[in-house]
C-alpha cells in the first residue's frame, strides 16, 4: 500500500481551509492532517503532527507565510512547504524559496496543479531523505570511531584571490560529497564573516546559531561544546555560518577564527573552511591552520593573474607545494583561455577540475539545496566527488609534527604578513 501523504493547510481565511480540506479529501493517496489560521498556530501543529507537506498562505496577519516557513525550517526541517500567493511576483517567488518553500502555487489554482505540486515536492523530498539517510548513519558510526581514536581531522580551507569563480559553492558542495562518502564526521565552517552564503545554498538561516554567537563565548572562555552553534544539516553535513549581520563580523578576531578551526578539527572528521576572497588576519591565520588549501581560479585573465600573484605570497608565508592545490572551475568553458595557457603562466600544474554546468548549479543554488543532492548524475557531480575522494585520503600532519612545524615557522611568517600589508 502506498504511503499516504500527510498535509497541513495554513490559511487565515476559514472558507480556503475548508475548499482545500473538502478537495483533498477525494485524493486516496493524501491525508490533511490538520489545517491551521496563522503562522503561530501552523508552528505549534507541525511540530506536534510532523506533516510532509504544508500548503502555506504566504500572506497572514500576525506572521507571514516567509517568516512561518522559515521557523519550520528549524522547528519542523522534514516538512516541504508549498506556498499559496495571489500575487506572482518574481520577488515573492525568490524570497519563498530562499525562505525553504520548494514549490510556489499562485492562486486560483486547478485541483490538478494543487495535488501534482503536493505529489511532485513529497516524491522529491522522500527520495532526498533516502539518499541521505544512509550516508547520516555511516557518519554518526564514524563519529563514534573518530572520538575514542584521538586523531585530528583534516582542515581544508576553500580559497579564491578572486571573487565571482564559484567558491562557496565548491566549498558547500565539497562537504555535502565528503559525507556522502561515509564513515566520517564531516564540518563546514563560513568564513566569510561580513557576507557568508553558505547559509543560502543550504536553506540555513536560525537565528542565535552564528560563530559570532560563538565569539562571545570564546571571550568569556572555552565553550564545553560546539552544538549549541553548529546545525545539522539533512545531508549530515554540520555547519557553522557567518554572522547574519556584516557588523557583527568586528566581533570575530584571527585568534578566534583559529580557536573555533581547532575545536572544529578536534571533533570531526573533515573540516571544509569556505574563507573571504580577500587577506586579513584571520583569513591568514585560517590559511596557516589549514593541512590543504584548495586555491579556484578560472579561465579568466583576471583569475590567472590573481592566481600567481597568491601562489607568490604563499611561497613567502612558508606554505609547501603539497598544501596547496589548484581547482580549476568551469574548465570546459570556451573562453579562449586552455587549460595549458594557465599552467604556463601560473607556472605549476592544475590538479583538479570542475566542468561548468550553469543550469543545475543554478537551479539547486536557487532551491537552497547543493546541487551534488539534487543531480547527482550530472558531471559537475561527479568532479566534485572526485575531488572530495582525492581530499579525504589526505592524512593531516600529527600533533607533534604540527606544532614542531608551527613554531619553526612563526617569525617567519610573522614578518611576511606584515610586510603583506604593507604592500601599497
Amino acid at each position: 500500500m502506498t504511503d499516504r501523504i500527510k498535509v497541513l493547510i495554513v490559511d487565515d481565511i476559514p472558507e480556503t481551509r475548508d475548499h482545500l480540506t473538502k478537495l483533498l479529501g477525494f485524493e486516496s493517496d493524501i491525508d490533511v492532517v490538520g489545517a491551521a489560521a496563522s503562522g503561530a498556530e501552523a508552528v505549534t501543529m507541525a511540530v506536534a503532527l510532523v506533516p510532509d507537506v504544508v500548503l502555506m498562505d504566504i500572506n497572514m496577519p500576525d506572521m507571514d507565510g516567509i517568516a512561518t516557513t522559515e521557523l519550520l525550517a528549524v522547528k519542523c526541517p522534514t516538512a516541504a512547504v508549498v506556498m499559496m500567493s495571489v500575487q506572482g511576483e518574481a520577488d515573492y517567488l525568490r524570497r519563498s524559496m530562499l525562505a525553504g518553500a520548494r514549490e510556489f502555487l499562485v492562486k486560483p489554482f486547478s485541483s490538478d496543479e494543487l495535488t501534482a505540486s503536493i505529489r511532485q515536492v513529497w516524491a522529491r523530498e522522500r527520495d532526498k531523505q533516502s539518499r541521505i539517510t544512509a550516508p547520516i548513519a555511516a557518519a554518526a558510526a564514524g563519529a563514534s570511531t573518530a572520538s575514542t581514536s584521538g586523531e585530528p581531522g583534516i582542515v581544508v580551507a576553500i580559497f579564491s584571490p578572486k571573487g565571482g569563480v564559484g567558491r562557496t559553492t565548491i566549498a558547500v558542495n565539497l562537504a555535502v560529497a565528503a559525507a556522502s562518502l561515509g564513515g566520517r564526521r564531516v564540518a563546514l565552517m563560513d568564513a566569510s564573516f561580513q557576507f557568508g552564503d553558505v547559509g543560502v545554498l543550504l536553506n540555513l538561516n536560525p537565528k542565535n546559531k552564528s560563530i559570532a554567537d560563538l565569539a562571545n563565548q570564546l571571550e568569556a572562555g572555552e565553550p564545553d561544546e560546539l552544538d549549541s552553534y553548529v546545525i545539522n544539516h539533512s545531508s549530515g553535513v554540520r555547519v557553522l555560518l557567518a554572522p547574519s549581520s556584516p557588523e557583527q563580523a568586528e566581533l570575530i578576531t584571527a585568534a578566534h577564527a583559529r580557536r573555533v578551526v581547532e575545536r572544529l578539527r578536534a571533533e570531526n572528521d573533515l573540516v571544509v573552511v569556505d574563507c573571504p576572497s580577500s587577506f586579513n588576519d584571520a583569513t591568514l591565520g585560517i590559511l596557516d591552520s589549514a593541512d590543504l588549501i584548495l586555491t579556484l581560479l578560472s579561465l579568466e585573465i583576471t583569475s590567472i593573474k590573481n592566481m600567481r600573484l597568491f601562489l607568490e605570497v604563499a611561497e613567502q608565508l612558508g606554505y609547501g607545494a603539497g598544501k596547496i592545490r589548484l581547482v580549476l572551475n568551469r574548465a570546459d568553458s570556451t573562453l579562449g583561455i586552455r587549460v595549458a595557457d594557465v599552467e604556463h603562466s601560473i607556472g605549476r600544474k592544475v590538479d583538479h577540475t570542475i566542468v561548468s554546468d550553469g543550469r543545475s548549479v543554478v537551479y539547486a543554488l536557487n532551491r537552497g539545496v547543493p546541487f551534488f543532492l539534487s543531480n547527482r548524475e550530472a558531471q559537475v557531480s561527479q568532479d566534485v566527488l572526485r575531488l572530495a575522494t582525492a581530499v579525504v585520503g589526505t592524512a593531516p600532519a600529527t600533533a607533534s609534527t604540527a606544532s614542531a612545524a608551527a613554531e619553526s615557522k612563526t617569525k617567519d611568517k610573522a614578518a611576511a604578513k606584515k610586510s603583506l600589508f604593507a604592500w601599497r
